[in-house]
């Protein structure tokens, strides 16, 4: 005798064709989550890579010196930094299973990646009032496409976390939602690491230059 019901079941009733109960592998979504991020992780590695190729291709124009303010680099450091702590205790408040605590600290976290957002669309706004576009130079249009590319990511982080918020308010921590916020922590701490790259390899470097 077939020790899985399901299985007896649709042997017995031939107009049964596949299995109702549950068959996700325990770990699977967090598996599939790491493989995409070694996949974002090329598609940084690429840009990272050309920048360090065009990144003194300043066409007779500004050089990371002359644009670059690193108070306000420093600040917008800060906020996303700030946001990994507070997403921190988030999980820990999931751990313990204290949902309005959770929401606390995902929202904290969403104002902080909000505050990252509004200084670098602050920075980029300034460069391009200043004459220095994307198109003025292969040292811009490089500078653009990296840090952009990061702050697009940023953006879907902060809709993806609001999303979880509501989630989470109307269900609960079940064990979906959980899983969810597991992998959303492991991407807003991977966007933490590569801005970590940013700040040093075209802020900090390109100042002193």
């Amino acid at each position: 005798m077939s020790a899985n019901p399901a299985a007896a079941a649709a042997q017995a009733d031939p107009t049964t064709f596949y299995l109702q109960d549950e068959h996700h592998p325990e770990n699977g979504t967090l598996l599939g989550f790491w493989i995409y991020l070694m996949s974002d992780c090329l598609i940084f590695a690429v840009l990272f890579a050309c920048y360090g190729v065009l990144g003194r291709s300043y066409a007779a124009g500004p050089t990371g010196a002359d644009l670059f303010d690193l108070s306000l680099v420093a600040v917008n450091t800060a906020m996303l930094l700030f946001s990994s702590i507070t997403y921190g205790f988030a999980m820990l408040a999931m751990a313990k299973d204290r949902k309005a605590q959770t929401l606390v600290w995902l929202g904290v976290t969403g104002l902080f990646g909000l505050a990252f957002l509004g200084i670098e669309l602050y920075e980029f706004a300034h460069l391009i009032h200043e004459g220095a576009t994307p198109q003025r130079s292969a040292f811009l249009s490089s500078f653009f496409a990296l840090v952009g590319t990061h702050g697009l990511h940023v953006t879907f982080g902060v809709i993806w976390l609001v999303t979880l918020m509501v989630q989470v308010a109307q269900r609960g921590l079940v064990i979906e939602n959980r899983r969810r916020l597991m992998c959303l922590s492991m991407f807003w701490h991977f966007l933490d690491v590569i801005w970590i790259g940013v700040f040093t390899f075209v802020y900090l470097m390109g100042v002193l230059r």
